[in-house]
């Protein structure tokens, strides 16, 4: 689930935006960091280009493209900690990296916090961590084992419990962080085939030269 990261001590919650849209506003400049590369922004991309047009969503990422200038990272785990400590005000990450960030280094060492974009906005995103067989493996038996353990409880109670803290998909399983219950979520309506491979994100990143 997409969230904004970022440092009060640089930041107010008041002054964040709460519109995807204002990431590309000049106020922002040199406030906002930004993974250009990292696959958990490109479905805000897709989000975006289905709410507004091409034509839009080229102008918007003109502008983070310009407000990010001095804070281009290559991942979302150099984002958190950059945000973290006090090198740039905020970011827009997955929910996760900011838990995982805290289980690690500890509550104590935590100068960040995060916050969600207005219910339903397109910045608001809930994506998903794919997984299947590739066609021209010549392990197929093995690899279909592993994939239904990922999606077994022991996996998924792995994966949401000290991993990676993402939201899990097992029936009965939760995560051991204190996030904002799966039910209480409100991302922009966007489905898994809209959201589609990414292609159409990455070709408008490529088109402003942000890849």
């Amino acid at each position: 689930m997409s969230v904004l990261i970022y440092n009060p001590s640089l930041i107010k919650k008041s002054a964040l935006p709460t519109n995807v849209l204002a990431l590309a506003n000049p106020k922002y400049k040199g406030k906002l960091a930004f993974a250009a590369g990292e696959t958990d922004f490109q479905p805000i991309v897709t989000s975006v280009l289905k709410a507004y047009g091409k034509k839009a969503a080229l102008k918007w990422l003109d502008g983070i493209k310009a407000n990010s200038a001095s804070h281009v990272y290559p991942d979302n785990e150099t984002i958190a900690d950059e945000v973290n400590r006090g090198v740039v005000a905020f970011g827009v990450v997955n929910q996760y990296y900011w838990y995982r960030m805290r289980a690690e280094i500890g509550r104590s060492n935590m100068r960040s916090l995060i916050t969600y974009f207005a219910p339903h906005n397109p910045g608001y995103v809930l994506d998903v961590s794919g997984a299947g067989i590739l066609k021209s493996s010549t392990h197929k038996a093995a690899a279909q084992e592993f994939l239904s353990f990922l999606v077994s409880r022991k996996g998924q109670e792995i994966i949401s419990h000290s991993i990676s803290y993402e939201y899990p998909i097992a029936s009965g399983v939760t995560t051991s962080q204190p996030e904002t219950p799966f039910q209480d979520l409100k991302p922009y309506p966007i489905s898994i085939a809209q959201l589609g491979t990414g292609s159409a994100a990455i070709a408008l990143l490529n088109e402003v030269q942000l890849l």
